[in-house]
């Protein structure tokens, strides 16, 4: 009879598991025994979660996750809670100690193991028998490909896998359920009694794969094209004609924003992500609203209108084919042209000109998530991946993975705050030669915070001030190049070298 080990590593190979990402312990060392593929190491468990987010949106695939017991469990909470809500296929397993001594509270327990990540994993166990965690990882892996995808968690002894246990079978598995025709035929109906349409696409038509479903559907129908608020993903080429721009996460903007259209119908997105309170109707009273969506929590919040669940990019597709043809007649989104100077806008503006064809732009910097809309446009599908939660800390380590997955360059657009709380992922982009540019938009505070403070009537907000950081001593003592420039004319030769490297490269960008 196989092993645990041998069987876990079965299924593994199985659901294409082609590198672990980890930050090795003793609970975990038996597992590691004759691994049959690379191991991808960071210096903190947020930087290895963050590292297999990227990876497994990136890539299409699962990504495996190796933790440390309780503590590495505690560490990775934070990127946990992200990859939940980035919709990342990652099974993760953490090592606890030796069932014989469970009871006498060893040292590095983790205590009802399989609570500790809930809510924010899809299924969590700590399996009951050594036998049992073969089947327990099979049901991880289909349950993290199961639409909506998100992380779930299979907490291992020490001494399970030396065990002898029966070979599982290893299921075939098709996942993805397309959109009932019915509620299709409501939404055709809707979009082609319309004067003025609207699209608001979100992260999970990139999930599904549905950048061109999009495009097909808003050009057939003559929509305007609208970004979700807080999106992750790309949506929609943004110099295309037909695209409008962003929603804000302000009720009352949406409703303006979208006043002109009598029907709106979001795909992928909840209706809608907000970020403060508000009051009045969600949309425009006169406009009638649909949602597509293979997230049936989304449905189950919507405040009205009409749900469909199912497969995005399948029905986007489906709903080009039914509805009837006609000439967009709207605006589009216009981008911006910022003077030279040292600030974000102009900063993002070079990076849009001088980047390489084929780049990914990850980005984690929330003062500058404006100016990128105005004059970094996102044109080509898998060029964005963010952070859908609003916690710091995931795209420096989501770049890597991002660069693991696909051989484009990928450009890391990073505030400094964000920057420094994984910042030991840069030892694993220098170990693994990711081929990742960081540029860190150094303004010296969290001025997303205190530029948010007016919305509570505040002038001062204590704790902001980043003075005094620098990121290029920072890089160096990972072993990763790094250069600083903090003016105009240092600005194109800066990005020009860190983007024609091959490996990781980091520039300081000192801006207003």
């Amino acid at each position: 009879m196989p092993t645990v080990r041998e069987a876990a590593f079965a299924v593994f190979q199985h659901f294409g598991v082609d590198m672990l990402f980890g930050n090795p312990g003793s609970t975990e060392l038996p597992m590691l025994k004759a691994m049959p593929f690379p191991y991808v190491m960071g210096l903190n468990e947020a930087v290895v979660v963050g590292m297999a987010d990227g990876y497994a949106r990136a890539s299409g695939k699962p990504a495996l996750v190796n933790l440390h017991s309780a503590a590495g469990t505690g560490h990775a909470l934070g990127n946990l809670f992200t990859a939940f809500r980035n919709n990342a296929p990652i099974v993760v397993t953490a090592g606890q100690q030796a069932r014989s001594i469970l009871p006498y509270d060893p040292f590095l327990y983790n205590e009802r193991a399989s609570e500790f990540p809930r809510p924010y994993v899809k299924y969590s166990v700590e399996p009951a028998r050594a036998e049992d965690v073969p089947l327990a990882l099979i049901r991880a892996f289909m349950t993290a490909l199961t639409p909506p995808m998100g992380p779930c968690y299979v907490s291992i002894p020490v001494d399970d896998w030396d065990r002898e246990c029966e070979m599982p079978a290893l299921p075939d598995f098709s996942l993805r359920t397309p959109p009932h025709p019915d509620g299709l035929a409501k939404i055709a109906a809707m979009l082609d009694a319309a004067e003025n349409p609207a699209l608001v696409i979100g992260t999970g038509c990139a999930n599904s794969g549905g950048w061109d479903a999009a495009i097909a559907l808003a050009e057939r129908c003559g929509a305007s094209v609208w970004t979700a608020p807080y999106n992750a993903r790309e949506t929609f080429p943004e110099d295309h004609p037909q695209f409008a721009g962003f929603l804000p996460a302000w009720r009352d903007q949406i409703r303006g924003l979208l006043a002109p259209h009598d029907a709106i119908l979001v795909a992928g997105a909840p209706v809608f992500t907000y970020h403060v309170e508000g009051s009045g109707p969600h949309w425009p009273a006169h406009a009638r609203l649909m949602a597509l969506s293979e997230d049936p929590q989304q449905l189950a919040a919507m405040p009205g209108g009409t749900g469909v669940l199912g497969d995005v990019a399948h029905g986007l597709a489906e709903l080009a084919t039914r509805v009837r043809e006609r000439t967009f007649a709207g605006t589009r989104h216009m981008l911006k042209d910022p003077e030279p100077a040292m600030t974000a806008a102009y900063v993002l503006k070079r990076i849009a000109a001088l980047r390489p064809e084929q780049a990914i732009v990850v980005e984690e910097a929330p003062t500058a998530r404006g100016p990128e809309h105005d004059t970094l446009p996102i044109i080509r599908e898998g060029g964005f991946y963010s952070c859908a939660s609003g916690g710091l800390g995931y795209s420096l380590p989501g770049a890597i993975g991002v660069a693991l997955a696909q051989n484009d360059k990928v450009i890391a657009i990073l505030g400094d705050g964000a920057a420094m709380y994984t910042i030991q992922g840069l030892f694993a982009a220098r170990a693994e030669n990711a081929n990742v540019s960081f540029v860190i938009l150094n303004n010296a505070a969290y001025a997303a915070l205190t530029g948010f403070s007016g919305e509570f009537g505040m002038n001062f907000v204590p704790g902001c001030d980043l003075t005094g950081l620098d990121f290029v001593k920072l890089a160096e003592g990972h072993g990763v190049e790094a250069r600083l420039a903090d003016t105009v004319e240092a600005l194109d030769e800066a990005l020009r070298w860190s983007f024609a490297a091959e490996g990781p490269t980091l520039l300081d960008l000192r801006i207003a």
